[in-house]
Formats: C-alpha cells, sequence, structure tokens
C-alpha cells in the first residue's frame, strides 16, 4: 500500500494536478456520502485520485505560469518530455499505464478510462452510477477549485479549445447537455443539492484524503 502523496511525488504530479485529483475525489466523496443508494465509495474515490495521473502529457505549460513556480518551466517541459517519451502522447493511455503499474484493480482503472468528455452521453444513458459520479465531480472542477458545472464547462471551452481532440461547437453542446443530465440523475439520489458542494464543503475530504493509500 502506498500513500497517495508519496505517489504523486513518486510520479513527479505538478502540485497543481495533486490538488485538482484531490479536489475530484474529495466532490466525490462528499456525492457517495450523500446517496441514498448504496455506492463503493472506496472503489471511485480511487479512480478519482488517478484518474488524470498522465495530464502533464496535454498540459499548455505557458498557461498557468504560476503552476510551474518554484521549479520552473523547463523543469516541467522536461518531466512533460520524459512521460511521452515513456507512456506516448495520449494523456489516458498514459494513465491508464500508470495505473496498471501501481496494481490498481481493473474495475478502478475501467472507470478512470471511461472518464473522457466525448462518453458523457453514453454515461448519462448507462445504469453505472460510479461513473456518473465520477465524471461529474471531474466537470465541478476547475483549476483554482470547485466551479459550477457550468462555469467548469465554459473553462474547460476556453483552455482546450486549441486541443489536438477538441470538438465542433454542436458537439460539445451536446455533450455539456448530456452532463447537465447526470447531475439531475445524479442529484435526484442525494440529500444535497449541486449548490452544497463548495471549496469550504470538501476542504474535510481532502485533508483525509492526503492519507488515502492504494
Amino acid at each position: 500500500m502506498q500513500n497517495i502523496l508519496d505517489i504523486y511525488k513518486k510520479y513527479n504530479i505538478m502540485q497543481n494536478l495533486q490538488e485538482h485529483q484531490l479536489r475530484v475525489a474529495a466532490v466525490a466523496g462528499q456525492i457517495c456520502e450523500s446517496m441514498t443508494v448504496p455506492i463503493d465509495t472506496d472503489s471511485l474515490v480511487k479512480g478519482a485520485l488517478i484518474h488524470d495521473m498522465g495530464n502533464i502529457i496535454k498540459f499548455k505549460l505557458e498557461y498557468f505560469p504560476e503552476f510551474n513556480k518554484p521549479e520552473g518551466l523547463e523543469y516541467w517541459q522536461g518531466i512533460k518530455d520524459a512521460y511521452i517519451e515513456k507512456y506516448g502522447a495520449d494523456e489516458h493511455e498514459a494513465t491508464i499505464k500508470i495505473a496498471r503499474e501501481l496494481g490498481v484493480d481493473e474495475k478502478v482503472i475501467d472507470w478512470a478510462d471511461q472518464n473522457r468528455f466525448s462518453r458523457l452521453c453514453a454515461h448519462r444513458d448507462s445504469d453505472d452510477l460510479p461513473i456518473k459520479i465520477l465524471h461529474y465531480a471531474d466537470g465541478r472542477v476547475g483549476p483554482h477549485g470547485v466551479l459550477s458545472y457550468d462555469a467548469r464547462m465554459d473553462d474547460a471551452r476556453n483552455r482546450y479549445k486549441d486541443h489536438k481532440n477538441s470538438l465542433e461547437a454542436e458537439t460539445r453542446e451536446k455533450l455539456i447537455n448530456c452532463g447537465r443530465d447526470i447531475e439531475k440523475q445524479i442529484f435526484s439520489q442525494s440529500k444535497i443539492r449541486p449548490e452544497d458542494i463548495t471549496d469550504a464543503s470538501i476542504a474535510k475530504y481532502m485533508e483525509e484524503l492526503k492519507n488515502f493509500s492504494l
């Protein structure tokens, strides 16, 4: 068993990406605690904690220069280049390879693999509640903290408009609407509301997750 912070250190995960994964896991944990139906919280949290391990591959390191401190842009570019050399140029594939290196359960790896924006409508139409929660939790966390779902979609639209896998506007809006449907599906089985999820509400979960082991 390895502590999640030790894992992040071993894989040279940028501080902002560590915090993103912790926040997503915390949002997922808060939602799971609120659900009125059974849910495998432990496995879902594991998936959230590793769901973006390879994401430095797609980062535009100059976009948020403050995230490069204190090591600097050159250092993180070197880490990015090393990731691409070892795991390839696809951030999702890199994440799955890392998850397998960590010996994570295949069910958890599948959730991490399925957590792709392009699959939002498929998730909406499925009966897989954990992947709905994982994808929704990821859709509530921006670069600096928790956002509403719509605000997060606006942020992502601006940041990834030139990404190699960027979508046409009509396709993107269809997927965003599917995400709104997922929000309704989740909270129809929850004792809280979407607006109850804030930076303050997830703070205790984040602190607990720093001691989480895989």
